[in-house]
């Protein structure tokens, strides 16, 4: 019964009861074309909620993720209209090689050198998206110069579900597995609750940050493809602002900006709250301009909760004080 209590079973409650509620206001919501378009639309913040989470239990932030995403997107549009020919796994892969590389340019700047997340991606993310209008030089890539295959693929369905649908389900298997079962996720949860501690007993602390960055990139390259291709458009301000929702959907989720508390979960229901919100407006005819303000407070009373509930159920993977360790080193 204690379970019920914690905060991810509660988070999962509001998202339904918001869902319910919206309902009896506004029916059509609660069709089944409403409820499957709304998985549909939390896709891709949750996938990039779920690489962001990785990167705040470090005590990190990665804000130039919505101009990866940006970037990658008009890489792999602008391929696919000058070259059609081009098999779509070459553009997929071409849009997740470049958010890899900008992810990796952030861990090393972070990891390698030392320099504040925040400050760091803030360039990176004024960096990415110049780039991006640098590239396309301001022109946008519409749906008639894509390709058929390129558009079709994220809402093609497969056993009655869209791509990506799919994709955002392997996406959560994938982090859950790393962040509960692997050497690299629980680094991750150690540097976050003591960074100093981690290195005194071997983590390499650099390497870890350099490949979370990537991580996070690699799947704003994805992302970067999926979101352009949905939308069958690539222009400059993609994803404008995007990165604050990705944020905020890790902190609804509990995640800690103070690092080293957080869950995959927690960020897969950050992510579907705010897409609930996000849904709702339009059904309920509320300005789309509340949105922010609504994301806004609810992200305060989360901020309110996880500082009321300190560190607790927090994953203490080592001791606090370099002191708790020196006995055991004799």
């Amino acid at each position: 019964m204690k379970s019920l209590f914690q905060r991810e079973p509660l988070l999962a409650l509001m998202v339904v009861a918001l869902v319910l509620a919206v309902g009896v206001k506004a029916p059509v919501f609660l069709s089944a074309p409403s409820l499957a378009n709304l998985v549909t639309d939390s896709t891709l913040l949750v996938m990039l909620a779920l690489a962001q989470m990785l990167v705040v239990v470090t005590r990190g932030v990665d804000l130039s993720v919505a101009a990866n995403l940006a970037l990658s997107g008009m890489v792999a549009a602008m391929l696919a209209s000058r070259h059609p020919e081009a098999p779509l796994f070459a553009v997929v892969l071409m849009a997740v090689v470049t958010g890899l590389a900008l992810g990796l340019v952030n861990g090393w700047l972070i990891g390698y050198l030392g320099l504040p997340p925040i400050v760091i991606t803030l360039g990176t993310m004024s960096v990415y998206r110049g780039l991006v209008f640098v590239l396309s030089g301001g022109t946008w890539v519409s749906a008639h110069q894509m390709p058929a295959d390129f558009i079709a693929f994220p809402l093609t369905r497969l056993f009655g579900l869209p791509h990506l649908v799919w994709i955002a389900a392997a996406a959560f298997a994938l982090f859950l597995f790393i962040a509960r079962f692997t050497r690299f996720g629980r680094d991750l949860f150690a540097i976050g609750n003591a960074p100093q501690c981690a290195g005194y007993i071997g983590i390499p602390t650099a390497r870890r940050l350099l490949w979370t960055y990537g991580l996070s990139g690699l799947v704003a390259g994805l992302c970067g493809y999926l979101w352009v291709a949905r939308y069958a458009v690539a222009y400059t301000e993609v994803a404008y602002g995007f990165e604050f929702t990705v944020i905020a959907a890790c902190v609804i989720g509990g995640v800690s900006i103070a690092g080293g508390v957080g869950s995959v979960t927690g960020a897969l229901l950050g992510a579907l709250f705010l897409t609930v919100i996000g849904n709702a407006l339009p059904v309920l005819q509320v300005s789309p301009f509340w949105q922010s303000a609504l994301t806004g407070l609810v992200i305060l009373a989360a901020v309110l909760v996880n500082a009321r509930g300190g560190r607790k159920g927090s994953r203490q993977i080592l001791p606090l004080h370099r002191n708790q360790l020196e006995p055991a080193a004799h």
